[in-house]
């Protein structure tokens, strides 16, 4: 029963947020910080089936020890996905806030991106191992975690400032979906009960892709 419930509820999340951003890409009326906000949806999405979709299949067959190299293959795509999904709502709050210029903002989240990817893509993760190294876990998540502050710091203030109440919680949901996603790198494998925290993590994202389609609904009447 608890494998059930969960691919439910991964399906649910998988095809929520995907069509959310289509719909959010062909609703836009042209306006582009909607349309990237609709693309970011669809990569979140995109990105998370690759690990999601063969743990579904793992549950509800003969375990998750015996999908252990699409589990890992599926971690290490996400983990690419999720970075770009950060980048990508950097440039969304350019896009809202109408940001010009900072060029060296915007080469430290493309060097911490890019520092994230890189490490990612490092063999000694061991990826496609039962026993990957918990230190790679580490290392790889300090850039991203970096990246996840700055977009944080950006929507708190530039909200704040603008008196943007469609966007007021974005900065809380990252902080929470961060909240609830280190938790789970660090002592999942220890306390396997810690992995529940990847349900209100995916909750976190959710209410991030429904701020921005709410707001669309609303600005792009």
């Amino acid at each position: 029963m608890p494998a059930v419930m969960e691919t439910l509820f991964d399906a649910v999340y998988l095809v929520s947020v995907v069509v959310i951003g289509i719909l959010m890409i062909r609703g836009c009326k042209g306006n582009s910080q909607f349309r990237l906000f609709g693309i970011m949806a669809v990569v979140l999405g995109a990105g998370d089936a690759f690990h999601l979709i063969p743990r579904a299949v793992a549950l509800c067959t003969t375990g998750l020890e015996n999908y252990t190299v699409a589990l890992g293959l599926g971690k290490w795509i996400t983990s690419v996905t999720m970075t770009i999904f950060y980048v990508l709502l950097y440039h969304v709050w350019r896009k809202r806030y109408h940001v010009e210029g900072n060029s060296m903002l915007t080469a430290i989240v493309y060097g911490l991106a890019a520092l994230r990817i890189l490490l990612c893509m490092m063999p000694q993760n061991q990826w496609l191992s039962a026993q990957a190294p918990l230190s790679w876990g580490i290392y790889r998540n300090i850039p991203f975690a970096l990246l996840g502050l700055v977009v944080i710091l950006l929507f708190y203030k530039s909200a704040s400032k603008h008196q943007d109440r469609a966007f007021r919680w974005m900065w809380l949901t990252i902080v929470l979906s961060f909240g609830f996603y280190i938790p789970v790198v660090l002592w999942a494998d220890a306390v396997p009960l810690i992995g529940m925290l990847m349900i209100p993590k995916t909750c976190a994202y959710v209410w991030t892709v429904l701020i921005g389609y709410f707001a669309m609904k609303k600005e792009c009447k």
